[in-house]
């Protein structure tokens, strides 16, 4: 069995991996952040490194998902489904050029026909996380990584509600496995008791699924 989360930064999801994974006894692939040498740059130019942070990502990615495939129960932490989600919006910001989006979606494309040889081809559940925008500024602003915050660059604000925004119509168009939906603001998961109702939640869409 694999699940997989989904979100914004900022959303819970990395919180919300934990909780599966500790729930169901397996294995957590979290997404590399922390260790990431070009997401800091990023922030700082994303003209200059947004190609780069795509392809940085999507290897990453790539070598997570195969591998949780290939195993016998895990969660991962935002997966290549999504990745593309981010370079198309780099794309629409200027950031990467139509030459890059082009390169970057042939070798995508290509990595999913190699998914399709392996004998699990897709996760079993994708678990999305949202709340609502002003949450999400909250929280990323708690976690307190220098180069998210908008008090240092005003113009991420705009960049974190686009994503926001096109989150929903990702959602909305993922069909690569079952999905569901958490509020992560109804149950946000600093409180035990919504840990157990949003565990439960999963719980039962994995017994409607099997």
């Amino acid at each position: 069995m694999v699940i997989i989360t989904a979100g914004m930064i900022g959303v819970g999801k990395t919180t919300l991996t934990g909780k599966i994974a500790e729930h169901l006894n397996t294995k957590a692939f979290f997404e590399p952040v922390g260790e990431n040498p070009v997401l800091p740059l990023y922030y700082k130019d994303p003209k200059q490194y947004g190609f780069l942070l795509q392809i940085y990502f999507l290897n990453k990615r790539f070598s997570m998902i195969k591998q949780a495939l290939s195993d016998d129960n895990n969660v991962l932490d935002r997966s290549i489904y999504e990745d593309a989600l981010f370079t198309r919006e780099n794309n629409a910001e200027g950031n990467i050029t139509d030459t890059e989006l082009e390169v970057y979606l042939n070798l995508l494309d290509n990595m999913m026909k190699d998914l399709q040889q392996l004998p699990k081809k897709a996760p079993d559940l994708m678990v999305y996380s949202e709340t609502d925008f002003e949450t999400i500024l909250y929280r990323i602003k708690k976690r307190g990584r220098d180069y998210e915050q908008i008090d240092n660059n005003p113009e991420l604000k705009d960049y974190y509600y686009k994503m926001w925004s096109a989150y929903k119509q990702w959602y909305k168009d993922y069909d690569a496995s079952p999905k569901m939906k958490i509020d992560l603001e109804t149950y946000d998961l600093e409180d035990p008791k919504n840990v157990e109702t949003v565990l439960g939640m999963i719980d039962e869409r994995l017994a409607s699924i099997r």
